[in-house]
């Protein structure tokens, strides 16, 4: 075996015990990520019902509202799915549409939440309103923000994919980011069965 080609493999092998070691930190905190959120729907359970005489979980919640946060974050999922399952076949354009629309998909999610927000502050209903409403705010809000964390990952993988292909390291950052987003959906929907339903049933 030639010189050149002994370091080529001695570098790619570099390469792989590097990502390894990234994805394994990446599981770590992940398994930060779901301590945090535990201890956030904790403190909302403890605190749902501190309302301090004012607006509560019925007067404020839309269910209609939710749904459809609910059904652009999970149809996001789904095209995620479908940009990794691109990436298995090498079709690099493909796989940089459906990040696109993955993308779109959780802006509008996004929007939908600040416009959410907006109408219960105008309503009086904010954050340091009540012991529900802080709890309310700090859980669905640092949702927001890890989508929010997630939608800019999405724009960067794109940059990636755009100017240096389907590389080793291309693909180790979409599949963890995939991974981080199809957390968040499920975070998403302990949201939904845990802080909207019970909130206006």
């Amino acid at each position: 075996m030639s010189e050149t080609a002994l370091n080529s493999e001695l570098l790619e092998h570099e390469e792989k015990k590097s990502l390894e070691s990234r994805e394994f930190g990446f599981w770590v905190y992940l398994m930060t990520d779901a301590v945090i959120f535990a201890l956030l729907f904790a403190s909302y359970v403890v605190l749902s019902k501190n309302s301090a005489a004012g607006p509560t979980s019925r007067d404020l919640f839309d269910l209609g509202h939710t749904a459809g946060e609910t059904a652009l974050l999970l149809l996001s999922s789904l095209t995620f799915g479908l940009a990794t399952i691109a990436m298995t076949s090498d079709q690099a354009g493909r796989v940089v549409q459906w990040l696109f629309v993955t993308l779109i998909l959780g802006l509008g999610f996004l929007a939908m939440e600040m416009l959410e927000f907006h109408g219960m502050i105008a309503q009086g209903a904010g954050p340091g309103t009540s012991g529900f409403l802080s709890a309310f705010f700090t859980l669905v809000g640092t949702h927001g923000l890890h989508v929010a964390f997630g939608a800019i990952g999405i724009c960067v993988v794109i940059g990636q994919v755009l100017v240096k292909g389907l590389t080793l390291p291309v693909r180790s950052r979409l599949v963890r980011l995939g991974l981080f987003w199809h957390f968040l959906d499920i975070v998403w929907i302990g949201i939904f069965s845990v802080v909207y339903l019970p909130g206006v049933m």
